[in-house]
């Protein structure tokens, strides 16, 4: 068995003296794992990093063998990063996110693709408002999707106010009535707005982070969501 495809580098562990576990995400293969032979010495450290983009080819003897990869970097993105505090803190949840959420050797090309051009966008200006919308994007794929099109009470479409942090349907105020305090904002950035402040991109955290940890978090067992994404959102809070 042999595939060769290019892939953002989600995780490496070491194995054995000087082996690697990587877990990649590509567009034709989904997430998929692999050992790196000599992966775990110094001369591969600088090549693997999250967020790299490799050039890869996998051999297995039989389809379901956790295989071996041979590696060529195409391009660092944590190097980039360094500078930015925050920038780094948002490839790290990109990267946690793509290894917890996604099924094993399952492709998901739109969301792949979705990955890369974020990733290749770190430290720009609105990179934040992009990561946000990252997140809809990976709810959406992972069958969380929120619907923000129309009052799931009226039907109206303008006065959207509230989410409801069961359906992931919108509401607007009148709908949400006596109830409104039950109900999560709806701050503009998820509705596309892309120059909204820095407080309505956090507050639409709030709101993607629920549906993360209380919807689809428990979907995949009992694990919490990955300490990398608070971290990000933490880091976003400091720089205000």
């Amino acid at each position: 068995m042999e595939w060769r495809d290019q892939g953002v580098l989600l995780t490496m562990r070491k194995h054995g003296e000087s082996a690697a576990i990587i877990e990649v995400f590509t567009a034709a293969h989904g997430r998929h794992a692999g050992v790196v032979r000599g992966g775990g010495g110094r001369r591969m450290a600088p090549i693997l990093q999250p967020g790299a983009q490799l050039d890869l080819t996998w051999r297995a003897r039989l389809e379901d063998h956790i295989g071996a990869y041979t590696v060529e970097p195409l391009g660092a993105r944590a190097g980039d990063a360094l500078g930015d505090a925050a920038a780094l803190a948002g490839l790290s949840s990109v990267c946690a996110l793509l290894a917890f959420c996604l099924p094993e050797r399952e492709p998901h090309p739109a969301l792949y693709d979705r990955s890369v051009a974020l990733l290749d966008a770190l430290g720009a200006e609105r990179w934040p408002y992009a990561y946000l919308r990252w997140e809809l994007a990976l709810l959406d794929e992972m069958g969380f999707g929120l619907d923000l099109e129309s009052c799931a009470v009226t039907g109206r479409r303008e006065g959207l106010a509230h989410v409801s942090p069961r359906t992931g349907r919108a509401v607007t105020a009148e709908g949400a009535g006596d109830w409104a305090d039950r109900l999560l904002p709806l701050p503009g950035s998820l509705l596309g707005q892309p120059h909204a402040p820095m407080g309505d991109i956090l507050a639409g955290l709030g709101v993607t982070g629920h549906f993360l940890s209380a919807h689809l978090a428990p979907s995949l067992g009992d694990k919490p969501l990955p300490a990398a994404r608070q971290r990000f959102v933490d880091r976003l809070h400091r720089q205000g």
